[in-house]
C-alpha cells in the first residue's frame, strides 16, 4: 500500500514540474522578473536590470517588470531613467492602490534625486492619496514641503537683495549722472569765465590800443606842431632867414634906389 502511494506522490511531482515547466515556457517574462528580484536581493542592480528588460522584451505591459526596472536604474543612479518607468507605472490605472502607492513613492524619490523638489512633493501627495498610512510617504512629503519652503525664502531674500543692489547700483547712477552735470556746469562756467576774462582782456587790450592810438595822434600832433619845417630849420632859424631876407631886399632896395641916384655899388666878387 504504503508503495502505491509513494507511486502517486512521484507522479504528483512529475506533473507539477512539467506544469511549471510549460507555465515558465509560455510565460518566460514570470521566470526572468524572478529571476531579477533574486539579483536585486543580492545587490547585483545591474544584473538585475538586464533581467527585467528581457523580461519586457517578452512582455512590454509588465507591471513587474516595468517598475522593477524603474527601482534597479534608480539604485544605479540613472534617475532620469527611472523617473520615465516609474511615471509609466504609477499612471497605469489597472493597478491596485497600493501597487500605485509604491510607485508614486518611489517616482518622488527619483525626482528628489534630480532635485525636482516640486514634482517630488506632488508625487509624495499622490502616493499619501492611494494610501495614506504610508508613514515613510508623510515623513517624505514633509521633509521635502519644509525644503521646498526654505528654497524659496532663500530666492525671496537673494531677489530682495538683488534689488537693493539694483536700487543701489541706480542711485549711484543717479549721482553719477549729478555729478557728471554739476563737473559739466563747473566746466561750462569756467568757459564762460574764460570767455568773458578774455572779452575784458580784448576790450582792454583794444581799449589800450585805442589809448595808445589816441596817445600817438596826440604826440603827432603835438610832434608835428613842435617840429621843424621840412626845410630841416628851426622857427628861429626861419625867422633869422626871413629877417635876413628883408635884410636883402632892403639892401637891395637900396642899391637900386643908389643906382637910381648914379652912386656905383662896388661888386663883393667875381662870379
Amino acid at each position: 500500500m504504503s508503495k502505491y502511494i509513494k507511486y502517486i506522490v512521484l507522479s504528483c511531482v512529475a506533473m507539477v514540474t512539467s506544469l511549471t515547466d510549460s507555465y515558465a515556457q509560455n510565460m518566460p517574462e514570470r521566470g526572468l522578473v524572478r529571476k531579477g528580484n533574486r539579483q536585486f536581493s543580492n545587490q547585483r542592480y545591474e544584473q538585475s536590470a538586464d533581467s527585467y528588460q528581457q523580461a519586457l522584451v517578452y512582455d512590454s505591459t509588465s507591471f513587474a517588470a516595468k517598475y522593477n526596472l524603474g527601482n534597479a536604474m534608480f539604485r544605479t543612479e540613472r534617475y532620469d531613467r527611472a523617473e520615465q518607468l516609474l511615471t509609466a507605472t504609477a499612471a497605469d490605472s489597472l493597478q491596485s492602490a497600493t501597487d500605485r502607492a509604491e510607485a508614486y513613492f518611489n517616482l518622488g524619490n527619483a525626482q528628489f534625486a534630480q532635485q525636482k523638489l516640486q514634482e517630488a512633493l506632488q508625487s509624495y501627495r499622490r502616493s499619501l492619496t492611494l494610501n495614506p498610512d504610508d508613514m515613510e510617504a508623510k515623513y517624505n512629503y514633509a521633509y521635502t514641503k519644509k525644503l521646498l519652503e526654505q528654497q524659496q525664502n532663500q530666492n525671496q531674500q537673494q531677489n530682495q537683495n538683488q534689488d537693493q543692489n539694483q536700487d543701489q547700483n541706480n542711485q549711484n547712477d543717479q549721482n553719477q549722472d549729478n555729478q557728471n552735470q554739476d563737473q559739466n556746469q563747473d566746466n561750462q562756467n569756467d568757459q564762460n569765465q574764460d570767455q568773458q576774462n578774455n572779452n575784458q582782456n580784448q576790450d582792454n587790450k583794444d581799449n589800450q590800443n585805442n589809448q595808445n592810438n589816441q596817445n600817438n595822434q596826440d604826440d603827432k600832433q603835438n610832434q608835428q606842431g613842435q617840429q621843424p619845417p621840412r626845410s630841416g630849420m628851426s622857427e628861429q632859424q626861419q625867422q633869422q632867414l626871413l629877417n635876413a631876407i628883408q635884410a636883402q631886399e632892403d639892401k637891395t632896395q637900396e642899391k637900386l634906389d643908389e643906382k637910381a641916384k648914379g652912386v656905383i655899388i662896388k661888386g663883393r666878387k667875381n662870379w
